[in-house]
C-alpha cells in the first residue's frame, strides 16, 4: 500500500525508539473511515463484542472481526508488518530475546495458528460519551508481536472530544511517565504491544508500558485497531 510505504521509517523508527509510539501519515480516507466505522452495527461481521463495563476494563465496546476482513484491513496488516518486522528485530535484540518472527505476516500467522492461536485479532471500538478504556497491554497468547496500530476513524472536535490515546511508562527506580496523543481521522499511530528497549547502565533494559483511552466528553469516537499476533 503506498500510503504506508510513503511515510518515513526511519524518523518513525526514531520515535518508537525514544517514546514507545510513533504517529503516521494518513492511511485511510474519510470515505474508509466511515466506512469501516459504519460496519460496527453489522454484527455478522465480528466474531465477538467486548463490554469493557462488564470486565472492569473501564467503560464502552469493541469488536473483534471475523474473517474475511474487509479489504483495508487485510491491505494494511500486509503493508505495516514488514515496515514494522527490522524494529520489532532490533528491539528484541536489544533487549536479549528471541527475534522469531517470519519475514511475512502470512507466515507469521501459520505460526500463531500451529501454537493453537487461531482466533482474528482486529478491533473496531465505538466509544461514546463518558467512555474510558483502562490502561492495560495486548497480550493474547504466548506469540506476541511487540508492535500494534490504532487508527482514528473520527474526526476529533467534530465526531467527538475528548478521547485522547494515553501511554504510560513505567520507568525504573523513578515515576512513570505518561504521553497523550489525539488521533486524527484516517491517521494511525504505532505503539508497543507491552514494552520497549531504554539504555541502562547494564546496556539495555525493558521498560513496561501501557495504552488506554481517556474520557470522551462529548460524541462517539471510533478506531481501528491492528494487532499482529492472532489469540488463544
Amino acid at each position: 500500500m503506498n500510503r504506508v510505504d510513503s511515510a518515513d521509517w526511519p524518523d518513525i523508527h526514531e520515535e518508537l525508539n525514544s517514546y514507545g509510539c510513533a504517529a503516521t501519515p494518513r492511511l485511510l480516507t474519510p470515505a474508509e473511515c466511515r466506512r469501516i466505522s459504519g460496519l460496527y452495527d453489522d454484527v455478522d461481521r465480528f466474531r465477538s463484542t467486548i463490554d469493557m463495563a462488564r470486565y472492569r476494563f473501564g467503560s464502552g465496546q469493541y469488536r473483534y472481526f471475523n474473517r474475511p476482513f474487509p479489504e483495508e484491513i487485510t491491505e494494511l496488516r500486509s503493508a505495516l508488518y514488514p515496515r514494522l518486522l527490522p524494529i520489532a528485530r532490533d528491539w528484541a535484540e536489544k533487549m536479549g530475546r528471541a527475534a522469531r518472527w517470519p519475514d511475512t505476516l502470512e507466515e507469521w500467522l501459520r505460526m500463531c495458528h500451529d501454537a493453537g492461536q487461531t482466533k482474528p485479532t482486529p478491533i473496531l471500538l465505538r466509544y461514546r460519551a463518558e467512555d474510558w478504556n483502562a490502561l492495560h497491554r495486548d497480550l493474547y497468547g504466548d506469540l506476541v508481536f511487540p508492535l500494534q496500530v490504532v487508527i482514528g476513524l473520527d474526526e476529533p472536535g467534530v465526531d467527538h472530544t475528548g478521547g485522547e490515546f494515553l501511554m504510560v511508562e513505567q520507568r525504573p527506580r523513578a515515576q512513570s511517565r505518561g504521553m497523550s496523543m489525539l488521533l486524527q481521522q484516517g491517521h494511525g499511530l504505532i505503539f508497543t504491544t507491552r514494552d520497549r528497549p531504554v539504555r541502562s547502565a547494564r546496556g539495555w533494559s525493558a521498560a513496561p508500558m501501557r495504552h488506554g483511552v481517556s474520557t470522551v466528553r462529548s460524541g462517539i469516537r471510533h478506531t481501528l485497531g491492528l494487532v499482529f499476533h492472532d489469540a488463544a
